[in-house]
């Protein structure tokens, strides 16, 4: 009897320490919520390869991909602690920083860990809308993105600098990417605005669809103008032919780098090993969306990022020959 208690002592001790040592791993655990977008974009798909990346890669972390409207709610969320990181375009982060716009009066202090890849501004109509330049936009019934979405920032600066009033000049809705593409298939709209990688898969979904040729306006050389007025954010590039199932030719559009973000909280050490980790398991995030291809240290330079770079972010780039 005596050795069966002592053994049953032996054993309640084990437990209770393997139970305490359970809770402190379980505690040591960093619960990490990424700011993505819509569904039909790029950043969600990314946004779930980088949460399962940083998931399997580093032990003490646990990343989720989260829903979000796009930029403007994932630079809030980061404001208000909620989010630990997120994607955004490079013009919405620089307003949430100094504090313009949709951030007036309540700045949210940024510091970038990665340059990721390019957004297109893709703006979308479909034959039988009469519409075959910006200026044809004039009357017509346009979403120009989600309201938490940088795809609103961008649509209503390249509406501007196309001589347009975004309120006067049309019929304005507010849909992401994937209700945009259902109302233009349902002829509820004539246009859309949509900024994103390529390729986006709500545009392949209606470029594919039976009946309905997909249309893209030409736009690419309002860039100048955009960057007058707002800095040097803004480029002229191309979607090129072949993007889209069935669309045969180049279409010339504005530019912004996209970017990850954090607030001022997250550590040294714990950028450093984000940073490194999406650089390094690069293969893995491209797997998954193609647009990865762009998380290259080449592209880690300051004129592609409006927003300082975090300081652990930089030591890696700096051990890896980048300046930052």
């Amino acid at each position: 009897m005596k050795i069966m208690k002592k053994t049953a002592a032996v054993l309640a001790v084990t437990m209770t320490a393997g139970l305490a040592f359970a809770g402190i791993v379980h505690a040591q655990q960093k619960a990490m919520s990424i700011g993505t977008g819509g569904t039909g974009g790029v950043y969600y798909p990314l946004g779930g390869a980088i949460a399962n990346v940083l998931s399997k890669s580093l032990p003490n972390v646990q990343a989720t991909a989260e829903v979000t409207g796009g930029s403007v709610d994932n630079l809030k969320l980061i404001g208000t602690g909620q989010s630990e990181m997120g994607f955004t375009m490079a013009d919405a982060a620089l307003d949430a920083m100094q504090g313009h716009d949709k951030f007036k009066n309540n700045k949210v202090p940024l510091q970038a860990l990665l340059v990721v890849y390019p957004n297109r501004m893709h703006v979308v109509t479909v034959e039988g809308t009469g519409i075959q330049t910006m200026a044809d936009l004039k009357g017509k019934r346009v979403s120009t993105g989600s309201p938490g979405s940088a795809t609103e920032v961008m649509a209503f600066r390249v509406i501007e600098a196309a001589g347009l009033d975004k309120d006067k000049d049309m019929k304005r809705e507010r849909l992401g990417v994937a209700e945009s593409v259902n109302a233009i298939k349902d002829r509820k709209i004539d246009a859309f605005f949509w900024v994103g990688g390529i390729p986006t898969a709500a545009v392949t979904d209606l470029a594919a669809t039976p009946g309905i040729k997909m249309k893209l306006i030409d736009h690419g050389d309002l860039a100048e103008k955009m960057n007058a007025k707002y800095g040097k954010l803004y480029s002229s590039s191309m979607i090129k032919a072949g993007s889209y199932p069935g669309y045969d030719k180049d279409n010339s559009i504005t530019e912004v780098w996209n970017l990850i973000v954090t607030g001022d909280k997250m550590s040294n050490d714990d950028a450093y090993t984000i940073v490194k980790t999406l650089v390094e398991k690069k293969a893995d995030i491209v797997a998954v969306h193609k647009e990865a291809e762009s998380f290259s240290l080449d592209n880690q330079v300051q004129d592609r990022s409006p927003i300082p770079f975090h300081p652990g972010a930089l030591k890696y780039f700096k051990e890896k020959g980048i300046g930052g």
